[in-house]
Formats: structure tokens, C-alpha cells, sequence
């Protein structure tokens, strides 16, 4: 249930694919809640623009030039203070998503992904996140 109509306010989001209509289809509807966002086109720069800008989601595709969605995401996620990490993919493979949660992934969803789920997994992340790190003070 949305909390307001710019939920993701102060929350920078990096998406990660390698099809420029779903990265401005993704950036628009992340935007249009409030979150800033930057882009990545391959896997390596996934990495590096977690690494400098420090995102506090990353949409990542599954299937990348350069880097695959796989190597980007132990890569990520192989920080301390890694951010949350939404992958997401058209193949249904359940040894894909089995893999991809003992990286660490935090949620695993289904292309075509509508782009309201999408940004309701976020936003639960977050809230998740949050109230977890509440409890740790």
C-alpha cells in the first residue's frame, strides 16, 4: 500500500539493463515516485557506479553485456554496506534464483516485471530495511 504519492523520496536507485527502453521506462516510473536515479547499460559499469555513487537499490538484469547480472550482483553484494539488489530476468530457472539468493539477492522477480510491482518491491525493501535497522540502535 503506498505510503504517499513520491514514496521513494531520498532513495537513489541504479537500474541495470541492457534494453535502453526498459532503462527509460524504469527511470521514469522510479523518478515519477521521488527517487533519484542513475543507469548502467553492462555489468562492469554496475559495479563501478555502486562502488562511486552508492546506490541504495539496484535493479539488475540478469542477461548483460560485459559482466553477467550474476557476477555483478557477488560483486555488489560483496561489500559490508552493500545496497539492496532486485534482480530481475525473463529466464524462470528456479537453479537461477536459487543461485542468485545465496549471493545475497534480496528480492527476484519475473520479466515482464509491472513496473507498479516493481517499484512496491522497492519500497517494501526499504521499509524492511529501515525497520530492521531500527531494531539494531
Amino acid at each position: 500500500m503506498p505510503r504517499s504519492e513520491e514514496r521513494l523520496i531520498d532513495v537513489r536507485v541504479l537500474i541495470v539493463d541492457d534494453d535502453r527502453d526498459v532503462l527509460e521506462s524504469m527511470t521514469a516510473a522510479f523518478r515519477a515516485e521521488g527517487a533519484e536515479t542513475l543507469t548502467a547499460a553492462d555489468g562492469n559499469t554496475a559495479v563501478h557506479l555502486c562502488q562511486e555513487a552508492e546506490p541504495d537499490v539496484v535493479i539488475l538484469d540478469m542477461m548483460l553485456p560485459g559482466r553477467s547480472g550474476f557476477l555483478a550482483l557477488e560483486k555488489i553484494k560483496g561489500n559490508e554496506d552493500s545496497p539492496l539488489v532486485v534482480m530481475v530476468t525473463a529466464n524462470e530457472g528456479k537453479r537461477h534464483q536459487a543461485y542468485a539468493e545465496s549471493l545475497g539477492v534480496d528480492a527476484y522477480l519475473l520479466k515482464p516485471v509491472p513496473l507498479q510491482r516493481l517499484i512496491e518491491t522497492v519500497d517494501e525493501l526499504i521499509q524492511k530495511r529501515d525497520f530492521d535497522g531500527q531494531d539494531e540502535d
